[in-house]
């Protein structure tokens, strides 16, 4: 980012990776100093992408989360299931504003933020912004009405994620109480700790650019727990299961592709050559896990399919996630074909040893892959593309010597597995004593489209 100040976050690698964007937002990766001049202004290029970036990821959730969940269900759960990703678009944007911002990027402590934009008071959008303060603030080349955003656009679809999970039999009021509740007791604070520069995550060093950890790994592993606190699907093993429009899957998926470019190459805040690079590599991991997860398929079954195609390429999305601003075309490749195996194996081999009923493979394409994805960022990180005046190394990975990286990134993966199950199982035991999480078993039968919304799918 050409109007980037070059002193370095801490002056350590890694440490500039999280900031602005903090890390998984990659604006600190870039190197930055504590504040702005006086006279400093904002850079209309680098706004302008962010604001481009903002629209594509908010499109991933609707229509394309929506779309791409809703064709994967029976048609009696069709429109429930796209209810519940614009519903909790609505949700969410309104507890953003109110106060899930202040708790993911206000300062805080190591662990969650303040209420210092609690309603978003005090919100700049005349003057960069700067994340943090004292000796670990990072500033941005943009205002942070558009940081704030384009953050909102994240909280959003992560919550969405979950629903795939407990897909056809969960309460919609229940879905409700549940995520509000998440995205304030689990996605924030998770946020705070890898992105924001004084997170513990982040000062451990923990590279993740776009949402690996906080995004996939924290979604994976609540709808994991979500998928067993409720128990399976009525019929499930017994009754044909299939996908009511594959033809509305792809659409989504494909959208959810598309998208995907403002979610990593958006993380780079800013118009420069590192969102170039994050666009670049996004696009040839989720091809390589596409044509991975295909062939393993086809190797396996006999045929390639339609909703294996674009799993693989939904896998391999979440796997480059983390690894966007940090890994050259090598790497993403590699991540991509790795992912794209792993995850087919997760969704049909370690579901079926595990017996648990993961409706749409919540965990075994986003938990599994962004925990693939994490990983193998600390194997692959090239550290010139974080390379600051002050650290010239850059943030590196085990192929340039950095042995460690890897053990940081296993930490920060290993505490967000074991927060995000614990606090998710507490808050869907509670609502369950509290008002029930499961829809009866006719209303299970006729489908949640009727019973829950009083409408169907002609």
């Amino acid at each position: 980012m050409t109007s980037y100040a070059t002193t370095s976050l801490r002056g350590r690698p890694g440490a500039g990776l999280a900031a602005a964007f903090a890390a998984a937002l990659g604006v600190a990766a870039l190197g930055a100093s504590p504040a702005f001049a006086a006279d400093a202004k904002i850079d209309t290029g680098d706004t302008a992408w962010m604001l481009t970036s903002i629209a594509l990821v908010l499109m991933m959730t609707i229509p394309g989360l929506a779309l791409f969940y809703a064709g994967m269900v029976r048609k009696k759960n069709v429109l429930a299931t796209m209810m519940q990703s614009f519903a909790i678009c609505c949700l969410v944007t309104v507890l953003w504003m109110v106060v899930g911002y202040s708790l993911a990027f206000g300062n805080g402590n190591a662990f969650v933020g303040d209420f210092s934009r609690l309603l978003l008071s005090g919100m700049g959008w005349e003057k960069p912004f700067t994340v943090g303060t004292g000796d670990g603030a990072v500033a941005t080349t943009i205002p942070e009405v558009v940081f704030m955003m384009f953050q909102m656009t994240f909280a959003i679809i992560t919550p969405a994620l979950i629903c795939g999970a407990f897909a056809d039999r969960m309460k919609f009021s229940a879905m409700m109480w549940f995520m509000a509740v998440w995205v304030l007791a689990v996605y924030a604070p998770v946020a705070h700790m890898v992105w924001h520069p004084s997170g513990w995550m982040f000062t451990l060093g923990a590279l993740d650019f776009a949402g690996g950890t906080v995004v996939h790994v924290n979604a994976g592993i609540a709808g994991l727990v979500a998928a067993v606190v409720l128990g399976k699907r009525r019929g499930y093993g017994h009754d044909n299961m299939a996908p009511y429009n594959l033809t509305l899957a792809v659409i989504g998926a494909s959208l959810l592709w598309v998208g995907w470019f403002g979610f990593n190459a958006g993380s780079a805040a800013g118009a420069n050559g590192r969102a170039g690079m994050a666009m670049a590599v996004t696009q040839i991991a989720a091809a390589g896990a596409a044509l991975a997860w295909m062939f393993t398929e086809w190797a396996a079954r006999g045929k390639p399919s339609v909703l294996g195609v674009i799993s693989g390429a939904v896998a391999g999305l979440v796997a480059i996630t983390p690894a966007s601003g940090f890994v050259l075309p090598g790497g993403a490749l590699i991540i991509g074909l790795v992912s794209g195996v792993v995850c087919f194996w997760a969704a049909t081999s370690l579901k079926r040893a595990l017996g648990y009923d993961d409706s749409l493979d919540v965990f075994g394409v986003h938990g599994v892959g962004g925990i693939v994805g994490a990983l193998l960022t600390g194997v692959f990180a090239a550290g010139a593309l974080s390379a600051t005046e002050a650290t010239p190394a850059g943030s590196q990975g085990l192929l340039e010597g950095n042995a460690s990286q890897i053990v940081t990134q296993a930490i920060a993966v290993g505490f967000t597995i074991v927060y995000s199950a614990v606090a998710s199982f507490v808050i869907l035991k509670v609502i369950d004593a509290a008002m029930g999480l499961r829809v009866a078993d006719e209303a299970e039968r006729d489908g949640l489209d009727i019973a829950q919304h009083g409408e169907t799918v002609q």
